[in-house]
């Protein structure tokens, strides 16, 4: 064994937890890796004491014993392992070190699991109404399905995968170059652990097929864009058996022709004659219910708005329900005969003079502001 300090070996304390511990053997093991260090005999030295000193380190019987007794504890019997690896085989630390990086170490039986089915996505357009009252819809996706033949197995009716000869069903090899054992899967079953010697003629042994799949989804009421539906095992079948994924029904609304939606509020604009707005009146405004009256007050100005409260979406997430925001806009009259100008003309002829800013106060500020700008500028 190494006469050298452990922790000084591991650069670690006594204090150092075991997690520490294990972080910097691993950091120190591929920094020294013989495979990192082709040709270098003080590197392969430098690994092997790395290796016994954490073989003790991470023992607490052996830590303990390394702590009182120092390397005394392990000579002419004591409570370690002699020399060297101590024993232990070059592919377990191959696997300690990089198992966690590359997807585990050799130890505990088959590496290879059935990989469950991947998870899809499905994208559906609904109609606002469609989405605020809920709705069921059918739909058809084209996924990799059990292949009902085999029921899964990719073998032929009649037959079952055997246990593969190579890898004895483990789904890793080993390869040994000297004292050196890397892992590998295995070349005969491809990491599976099974041979199909009869594969089924329907999947050639993949134990899936490609096919069409009709589904009828029901659509909660109050949904909206990006909301997602889970479809528990409806997603692609799993390899040889392992459970489906799953399928996620995307929502998105198709744009409206008179509403537009924020949440649980709903929002469209109502045009009024310029008549009602000035005289007041009261003017039919849609709703998802149907109609309801608007009383609109007179000198009413252009883009105000009025809310109408529950006339809105109810939320998916709570039994709150929002809002109908109308905004009114006062249309200008098109496509006006001679008489309809004459009337016009004669009309805005009554606010000339000196009250004509209390008929039009928007339009006195503004112009009285210009007036102002206009002589700063050339004062």
């Amino acid at each position: 064994m190494s006469k050298r300090d452990y922790y000084e070996i591991l650069e670690v304390t006594q204090t150092t937890t075991d997690r520490e511990i294990k972080r910097s053997y691993k950091r120190l093991a591929m920094k020294y890796h013989p495979d990192r260090n082709s040709g270098d005999d003080k590197a392969a030295e430098k690994f092997k004491e790395i290796k016994e000193a954490y073989e003790i380190l991470s023992d607490p019987q052996k830590k303990a014993a390394y702590d009182q007794y120092g390397h005394a504890a392990f000579e002419q019997g004591g409570h370690g392992a002699h020399g060297g690896f101590g024993g232990a085989d070059f592919g377990d630390i191959f696997g300690d070190v990089f198992g966690d990086i590359f997807g585990g170490g050799r130890r505990g039986g088959n590496q290879h699991q059935a990989q469950r089915g991947a998870d899809l996505k499905y994208d559906i357009e609904l109609t606002l109404e469609e989405a605020v009252k809920g709705c069921t819809k059918d739909i058809s996706i084209n996924i990799l399905s059990e292949c009902e033949k085999c029921n899964g197995s990719g073998a032929e009716k009649g037959s079952s995968a055997t246990t593969c000869p190579t890898c004895h069903g483990q789904g890793q090899v080993q390869m040994r170059q000297g004292f050196f054992a890397v892992q590998q899967t295995c070349p005969t079953c491809h990491g599976t652990g099974k041979i199909i010697k009869n594969p089924c003629k329907s999947c050639f042994g993949e134990g899936r097929v490609k096919k069409k799949k009709n589904l009828s989804v029901k659509i909660p009421s109050g949904v909206d864009t990006g909301d997602r539906i889970r479809l528990t095992g409806e997603g692609e079948a799993g390899e040889k058996g392992a459970p489906a994924g799953d399928l996620y029904v995307e929502v998105h609304i198709k744009q409206h022709e008179i509403f537009q939606r924020d949440g649980n509020n709903l929002y469209c604009e109502v045009p009024i004659s310029f008549t009602m707005a000035a005289l007041g009146g009261n003017v039919e405004v849609p709703t998802l219910d149907g109609k309801v009256n608007l009383k609109v007050p007179s000198e009413t100005q252009t883009d105000k708005m009025f809310r109408m409260r529950g006339k809105g979406v109810k939320s998916i997430r709570s039994h709150s329900k929002g809002d109908l925001v109308c905004k009114l806009v006062i249309e200008t009259p098109v496509n006006l005969s001679s008489r309809q100008k004459e009337l016009l003309q004669e009309f805005e002829s009554t606010f000339e003079g000196k009250n004509s800013s209390k008929h039009k106060p928007k339009s006195h500020g503004f112009f009285t502001g210009v007036k102002k700008f206009i002589d700063d500028l050339t004062s």
